[in-house]
This record gives structure tokens, sequence and C-alpha cells, in this order.
């Protein structure tokens, strides 16, 4: 005999499964929170940024089958513009659908960070912009993708690592050097002991920035300058600057103090990290920091405590790094790996000991760590411990006298001139 209330017909049954399998695809904000991520949703991204390293970001993105840009915002409206544009073609050729509309542009980042239904921003801003804005996405709990160099200065660094922690987002430091091969060989051949013992490391890269030199220039009408400087003070425009789309020039503001680290943080938040990377030193940093005096000190130099030395220096190769062991040489660059002796990446093929994190794509390592909750490759402490050394050569500089660091504590050592460059000036508004 039948249990009427245990028993149900075929027709309810029905019924009940489509209810539950239109439950099962509901999106993750209605779901569980703007935290929550099913196996099978597609990551929705807003792109804060859409000048030209926006661009090439978004053409990293849109072929991720696991994303969905959904958004931009740029204080360029024009740019804005352009990039939409151009999210909407892709989907629109692929979806076969006309007129396919995905992307919705905005002026101002806090806007795109009021939608909920964006899982996760990518941060393509100038430097002096990234703390303020990785904050206050963390704490509208979206995932972060930002580019490097991590900070401006060290503070915000540490500012950036502890919202982050806080909020329990995921944050992948644009240092995309570590989902290439030849880096990740580099770093196994090293840690490895391949070339024995390091005794120095050369990073062949340029120098640290400028006070602001370029002429005034009339702003464009649709561009907002004051909400483009942001937590800075006033600064003249000059289109070097923030180019207009299909300008041969990257924007410029990386060689200008209160703007960007020049060469230092900007290429030494690449090779520097790589560095960081091979010493297995993504939780700390060198202890000594010294500068070129002219004299017994050529190039700026720093410590590790371990006894590796490690030198700003131009060795014959542009954007390289030399690795000098008591048994070889390694010399790295993009696409380019060249050991002595030769033929020791055949040994990697080994069971050695020590390996690194391996990712094949930064940007997929990044949405496959959205949906794990776990960290990527290159997480927030590690940008933030990479774009430190590149801070520190730049105090050094600043300053031309020795340092001593506190890895640790994140201190110079009886330094109130070199611990007053740890942080900077930001507007009220702003400052984190």
């Amino acid at each position: 005999m039948k249990n009427s209330k245990n028993t149900i017909s075929r027709r309810q049954f029905v019924s009940n499964a489509a209810a539950l399998s239109a439950f099962m695809i509901l999106p993750r904000h209605v779901l569980g929170g703007r935290g929550y991520t099913a196996p099978s949703d597609q990551v929705s991204l807003g792109f804060i940024g859409a000048g030209r390293q926006g661009l090439s970001l978004q053409k990293s993105f849109l072929p991720q089958e696991q994303a969905k840009i959904v958004a931009v915002c740029d204080v360029y409206d024009s740019k804005a513009a352009h990039f939409c544009k151009q999210v909407d073609a892709y989907y629109t050729a692929k979806s076969g659908q006309a007129a396919y509309k995905a992307c919705t542009p905005f002026h101002h980042f806090t806007e795109l960070l009021d939608r909920k239904d964006i899982d996760a921003v990518v941060v393509a801003t100038p430097d002096h912009w990234h703390a303020a804005m990785v904050v206050r996405a963390a704490a509208a709990k979206k995932d972060i993708y930002c580019e490097k160099p991590l900070s401006l200065t060290i503070a915000e660094g540490r500012a950036m690592v502890n919202a982050v922690s806080k909020h329990k987002r995921v944050l992948q430091t644009g240092s995309m050097q570590r989902s290439r091969p030849e880096f990740r060989q580099t770093a196994e051949l090293v840690r490895n002991g391949l070339i024995g013992d390091i005794k120095n490391i050369k990073v062949s890269i340029g120098g640290p920035p400028v006070p602001y030199n370029l002429p005034e220039e009339t702003v464009p009408a649709d561009l907002d300058w004051d909400l483009w400087l942001g937590p800075n003070d006033y600064v003249h425009y000059n289109h070097q600057l923030n180019p207009v789309i299909g300008d041969s020039i990257w924007g410029r503001w990386r060689d200008f103090k209160g703007l960007g680290g020049g060469d230092i943080t900007d290429w030494g938040a690449h090779m520097f990290d790589i560095v960081q990377w091979a010493l297995d030193m993504d939780q700390s940093g060198p202890v000594e920091i010294t500068p070129p005096n002219g004299n017994d000190v050529q190039h700026l130099t720093m410590r590790y405590a371990n006894g590796v030395i490690m030198t700003h220096e131009d060795f014959g190769k542009k954007h390289a790094i030399q690795f000098n062991g008591t048994a070889g040489t390694i010399e790295v660059q993009r696409g380019k790996l060249v050991t002595q002796p030769e033929g020791l990446i055949t040994q990697l093929n080994g069971n050695l000991s020590k390996r690194v994190y391996h990712s094949d794509n930064h940007h997929a390592d990044f949405l496959q760590a959205i949906k794990k909750r776990s960290k990527p490759i290159a997480d927030a402490e590690t940008g933030h411990r990479s774009a430190t050394v590149g801070n520190l050569a730049n105090i050094a500089f600043e300053l031309g006298t020795p340092l001593r660091w506190d890895p640790k504590k994140e201190r110079f050592e009886k330094n109130d001139a070199a611990n007053g460059l740890l942080s900077r000036k930001m507007k009220k508004e702003w400052a984190v």
C-alpha cells in the first residue's frame, strides 16, 4: 500500500527536479553572497582602467571561458566607450547574436564596485591609484587582479595585503612572468642548487623616477583630470601621462615621482620578483641596501640575510637577470634562458625535491583561485614583497645613504628619514 506522505507522482517529481535545476544555476551573488562560487559559474569581471594595459588584459581575459567581462570604468570617457565597443564586438561574434551588449561603461570606479553582480575587478590604472582601489574593492567583496607593481609605497602595499586578508579576497598581482616557463625553470634550477650556492645576482633594469617635468597642456573635454589624480595633489596635465587610444607611447606617469617608481619598480616588479621567487623570499626581502657612491660601490647593492648579494647592474642584456653560483650561471629574460654549464634544464625532468607553483596562464590561474578560494601564483603578500624591493631601492637612491631593513617589522633601523618615505601624503577621501 502506498504511503501518501512519502510518495509523489512522476509529474510532481519532474516539476521539483526542474525547480531544483533552476536553483542550481542561479548566479553566485543570489545563491550565497559574493563570496560563494559555484563550480559551473562564470566569473563576472569589471575592469578599472581602459588604457593600453587595460586593453592588453582585456585580450587575455576575453578568451577565458570561465569569465565574462561585464563592465569597465575610466576617467577618460572615450577610453571606456572604446573598451566596451571591443568587448561587445567580441561577444557578438562569439555568440552569433546581432548587437550583443555585455559591457557597461562607468566614469567612477566606485559605481562599478556598487554592482553586486560583479565578482572580481581588474585594476589597470597608474600606480598612485592601486592602494585606494584595491582596499575599497576588497571591502566591496570583490576578488582582484591588480597590475604590477602592486603598490606605490611600502605602507600602501601592507594596507592592501591587510584588506585582502580581512575580507577573505583572492588577489593576483600582474607579475605574469611567474606563469612563463623560462622563469619557473630558473626558480627551480636555483632552489635545487643546480648552479651551486648563489654568490651574487645581477638585475639589469632602468633607473629610479625623476621629478615631474613635462610641459602643461589643455585637458581634453572628456577627461576628468581631477579624478585621474585621485589621491594625489595637483600636477598639470600632459598627454604623455595619459595618451589617447592608438598613441604609440605608453603612459609616462611611471617615470615621475609621486605617480610611479621609474623602471626600478616597473620592470623591477618583474625581475626583482623572480629573484625573490628563486631565493624563496616571498615572505621576506633584503636586509641591507647600499646606493652607489662613485667609489667602492659602483652599483646599488642589496644583501639578503643568507648572504646573497644582488646588484642593480647592466650586464649587457636588457631587462634580464644573471644568477652566479659556485657551480654555474643562469641568465634569463623573456623568452630566453641560458645556463652554464649547458643543458641544466634537462635536469628539471628528474625527481627534484624542490618544485615551485606551476602556472601556465596567469589569468586562468587567477580565475581558478577564485573558484577554489585559494591563493594564486602571485598573491597579495608576494606582490607586496616584490614591490617592496623596488621601493627600497628608490628610497636608497633618494637618500644616497646605506640602509638597514627589517623585513619582519617592515621598518628601517635607526633612520627616521627613510621610515618617513614608507608612506606618502594622500587626499583624505582616498587614504588607506
